[in-house]
């Protein structure tokens, strides 16, 4: 629970920010640019700490680093409810993202290492179930936060709530969670350290920031230098006696595979939430409260297909993240069809069949697809594929956002088109995925 409880407080904080935007931006007197960096700042730290805080783990203890992320996350979260400007709260976001980077590849890990058969099954479930309760009800949790101004607080009670659940399973992680390491792990690769995050640097701002800007010419410089980053990452990992991420990761292809079906499905889940909140809030003129209660079907189908995700992945193995993301596309689909028929005036409530059959599939996807990808790798690589697959997925994320942004806006029609147009894309991406999974290699 301690584990979940850092899984949950980091994913949900990657959504919940958004709601609280508008109230953030009149109340520091941000520009826009400052805006975007506040929801940017904490993104990139995550993505460019990932590999290498697993990699850590693995030499210096898993529960040492997960601690020590769990305590920079929380305290970053105080800095950011008390944040008396726009500049200090971008800065207190980057520590933020630099706390969850620290901590998140050590849940993957530990779980790869102190469960095993059955129990580490569900331990991966667990963890998928609380990653996508973050990401489903964060946009609810914040719209209540902010309309019940706890104390006057405003948008900032999105941060503070974060530092009592911190404070507390700070409290109880050294009595209930073991210290794990790598056997005889030897030293950080300095080298690989510094290309890894710069190019994962190199991919994200272009793909948060390119967009809003019109795509300039700096963008896809970086794009470039990251593919050059990212190569010389990949020749120097094959050279060096103490690697950042071993080559052996990817002699089974259950990893390199599963790596990049999370990837894909990423694309799909940050990018379905964030044009889903446009439609209700800019197209339906929903408040964010009342657009944070029709995610509720939403989570009522994760909720019941994560609960039953273990039971079906005993019966159909691999074959279950596959009937996720067909599931995920048919209720895209359902949404589709219905958007594009209520236009802008009619039932809201007709979305309901499409949220409650999509979040159905997420369940399906999300809760095993953990257990497939790690399933073969080593002990004493796990904190180090554990970085990778985070990294996969936050990666998945931003470039999903900035390919369905490009759909979305670039639609004509009105809100509703965009909508359905985004749609019929992250619709294609489930279809991939199911497509994708069967590369995977048949349980043993």
């Amino acid at each position: 629970m301690v584990l979940l409880t850092g899984v949950f407080i980091t994913t949900l904080d990657f959504f919940i920010v958004n709601v609280a935007i508008p109230a953030t931006q009149r109340d520091l007197h941000a520009t826009p640019s400052q805006i975007q960096f506040v929801v940017a700042g904490f993104g990139v730290a995550v993505a460019a700490g990932l590999i290498t805080a697993g990699r850590l783990g693995d030499l210096y203890g898993r529960r040492r680093m997960f601690s020590l992320g769990l305590a920079l996350f929380t305290l970053a979260s105080a800095a950011c409810a008390e944040a008396p400007s726009a500049g200090i709260l971008i800065g207190a976001r980057v520590a933020q993202g630099v706390g969850a980077a620290l901590l998140m590849p050590q849940v993957l890990g530990i779980i790869t290492t102190v469960y095993t058969g059955p129990e580490r099954a569900k331990a991966f479930d667990a963890y998928g179930i609380a990653m996508g309760f973050g990401g489903v009800f964060g946009q609810l949790i914040g719209g209540v936060l902010i309309k019940a101004d706890l104390f006057g607080m405003g948008w900032r009670a999105i941060f503070w709530i974060n530092v009592p659940i911190g404070a507390a399973a700070l409290a109880v992680v050294r009595r209930i969670v073991p210290e794990s390491r790598a056997n005889g792990a030897s030293r950080l690769d300095p080298v690989g350290t510094v290309l890894v995050s710069l190019g994962l640097v190199a991919i994200v701002i272009p793909l948060v920031q390119g967009r809003e800007q019109g795509w300039p010419m700096w963008t896809w410089e970086c794009l470039g230098a990251a593919a050059v980053l990212l190569a010389a990452f990949a020749v120097h990992q094959r050279r060096v006696g103490h690697p950042l991420v071993s080559p052996a990761l990817f002699r089974h292809r259950s990893f390199p595979v599963g790596a990049v079906v999370s990837l894909v499905h990423a694309m799909t889940m940050g990018s379905f939430f964030l044009i889903l909140a446009l439609y209700l809030q800019v197209g339906r003129g929903l408040s964010p409260l009342a657009s944070g209660l029709v995610f509720l079907p939403l989570g009522l189908g994760y909720f019941v297909s994560s609960a039953r995700a273990a039971a079906i992945a005993e019966r159909l193995g691999r074959q279950t993240v596959a009937v996720g993301g067909l599931a995920m596309a048919l209720g895209l689909g359902v949404l589709a069809v219905t958007s594009a028929d209520l236009g802008q005036h009619g039932a809201v409530a007709w979305v309901i069949p499409g949220l409650v059959v999509a979040g159905a599939g997420m369940g399906l996807v999300m809760a095993p697809l953990p257990a497939l990808v790690l399933s073969r790798v080593d002990a004493e690589h796990a904190g180090a594929a554990s970085g990778v697959l985070s990294t996969a997925q936050q990666a998945g994320g931003a470039i999903g956002v900035a390919l369905v942004g490009v759909v979305f806006y670039g639609a004509h029609g009105g809100v509703p088109h965009a909508f359905t147009a985004g749609l019929v894309f992250l619709l294609i991406l489930d279809v991939l995925v199911a497509a994708l999974v069967q590369a995977l290699p048949k349980a043993r």
